[in-house]
């Protein structure tokens, strides 16, 4: 019996000491940039097409709220442009000819900033795109492209739950008529769930930009976490009753 409630003690001082450790290193870990999706690791996502569809157009709110696959609540921010004639934000799938191409791959929904219509190349909204959650994440990306531009740099910005800026990051990417998913992929992962906002923009002052579904990596509460160690514990505890009674 002794053993037993050793080797409870034991895995519960463990469990502890984890839990205070991940605490204290994750204060002196930073933010890291991310520029390829299989990096990224996600486990939900949001695919834009989930706020209706629509052609050759679905048109929204400079402010608006969506859901993940998984039940992640955030909300999206496009300031108005103050240029006339700009549309607002708008969602579209991008197909070849007659549809719309664009280098993200065929067939995705992309969330574009607004533009002029009629126009070569487009005058349109530039941003910055913001994106809320409501519980903060560990990692978040997604491609990003610039309307009518062949080059261009991408900026995205990472904040904690109190506003503090957890990382700048940026990368130069290219737009094309391609459809060959060329498009950057700008991301960002950190070491906890600590990412509570994201924003986007780029280096062109007078052109839209467009992203495609967002890419998340969300953690369990910390209730799970407890659950885990608990049933461990139990776990091992059946396993030295089982040796004992073997012996």
């Amino acid at each position: 019996m002794s053993l037993i409630l050793n080797c409870c003690r034991l895995i519960a001082a463990t469990a502890l000491t984890t839990i205070v450790l991940t605490s204290q290193v994750a204060k002196s870990y930073g933010i890291t940039f991310v520029t390829q999706s299989s990096m990224l690791g996600s486990n939900d996502q949001l695919d834009w097409s989930s706020l209706g569809v629509q052609f050759p157009f679905k048109i929204l709110p400079n402010t608006f709220s969506a859901t993940s696959s998984k039940g992640l609540k955030l909300n999206v921010d496009i300031p108005k442009s103050n240029i006339p004639g700009v549309t607002p934000p708008l969602i579209f799938q991008t197909l070849p000819p007659p549809g719309i191409p664009t280098n993200f791959a065929a067939g995705d929904f992309l969330l574009f900033t607004g533009f002029i219509r009629g126009t070569f190349p487009a005058i349109g909204n530039p941003g910055p795109l913001s994106i809320s959650f409501e519980k903060p994440v560990q990692a978040v990306g997604t491609q990003i492209a610039v309307d009518d531009t062949p080059s261009f740099t991408a900026f995205v910005s990472a904040f904690d739950s109190n506003n503090n800026l957890l990382g700048n990051f940026s990368a130069p990417g290219t737009s094309s008529l391609n459809l060959d998913s060329s498009a950057l992929f700008l991301g960002v992962k950190s070491d906890t769930a600590n990412i509570a906002r994201l924003v986007f923009s780029t280096s062109e002052n007078n052109r839209a930009f467009a992203i495609n579904k967002l890419r998340f990596v969300t953690v369990p509460e910390s209730s799970s976490v407890d659950a885990i160690y608990v049933l461990g514990a139990v776990f091992l505890t059946f396993e030295v009753k089982r040796k004992l009674k073997a012996e």
